[in-house]
């Protein structure tokens, strides 16, 4: 099975023979470039897309015309990775569901994101845009993509220590984290459940969205250490119980983590105090 850097490289060498790209992407000129065309039928409710060579060759995508349009563009994707990457396809679960999908086709996924967000015309935009999932929610506007894909995407080419998190039914399911965020070693344990009171919890039992919040860091990372003021912005999709979760640091740069002092517990029995207060941030907590 091909590793995400194989995956992106072998996207962008099949974007480079497509030619000079437009936005939003031409998914059809993805398509040709296969020697496939689009159509848009009606299928079973929970069925994206399938696809098929017919007696002549060629190669036939068939897209369910019950789905948004973004979710079809993407759907397209998925199906030109399949023949790309030479993995056959395995529908056992829906593609919705992270929790169950096989790895073959979350790496038709990954390769879906590049085609829809090529990096060339996506890391300049990232770059300029503000941190928070209103400008995510414009760039997939811009992009035509999900929020989803979008999100994952503006983590993983972010300049800031910034994570995205995909959570199903309350459980955290895959994380994208920028190189600053794995570099400083904030790990995202999947499979956990969201932080007991986090925003990303209010908001899935039905709070009203209020904007971005700060957060603890250590409820989120595992290990974590470092002094910082961790903002997190979130939306839930209801129809398929999925928390998208927005964190980033209100800093330029982390403390370094403190040096772990020895002590004799059994003479002591408790530690100093260190005489460092908490001080409240820019962002509301609740």
């Amino acid at each position: 099975m091909f590793d995400e850097l194989d995956i992106a490289t072998k996207a962008r060498e099949f974007i480079r023979l497509c030619g000079p790209l437009a936005l939003p992407v031409s998914v059809h000129a993805y398509a040709a470039q296969i020697g496939g065309t689009v159509a848009e039928e009606t299928l079973e409710e929970d069925e994206d897309a399938w696809s098929f060579r017919d007696t002549n060759g060629k190669f036939r995508i068939c897209v369910n015309c019950a789905q948004n349009k973004r979710r079809r563009r993407f759907s397209v994707c998925h199906e030109v990775a399949h023949v790309v990457l030479g993995i056959e396809a395995d529908h056992s679960a829906p593609s919705w569901s992270y929790a169950r999908r096989p790895p073959g086709e979350i790496a038709c996924d990954v390769f879906a994101a590049e085609l829809l967000l090529p990096y060339q015309l996506f890391k300049p935009r990232v770059d300029s845009a503000d941190t928070g999932l209103a400008a995510i929610g414009e760039l997939a506007d811009e992009f035509d993509a999900s929020l989803l894909a979008t999100g994952s995407r503006f983590a993983t080419f972010s300049r800031e220590l910034c994570a995205f998190v995909v959570s199903e039914g309350g459980k955290i399911r895959y994380s994208a984290r920028s190189a600053r965020l794995r570099q400083a070693r904030g790990w995202i344990r999947p499979g956990m459940p969201l932080p007991a009171d986090s925003y990303s919890v209010r908001v899935r039992a039905g709070e009203s969205l209020t904007g971005p919040e700060e957060a603890e860091p250590d409820h989120w990372f595992e290990d974590w250490e470092r002094d910082g003021v961790l903002i997190e912005d979130t939306r839930h999709l209801v129809q398929w119980d999925q928390t998208l979760t927005l964190l980033w640091f209100d800093d330029e740069e982390l403390a370094p983590p403190p040096e772990r002092k020895h002590w004799d517990e059994d003479a002591y029995r408790l530690r100093e105090l260190d005489g460092v207060l908490p001080w409240p941030g820019r962002y509301k907590r609740k």
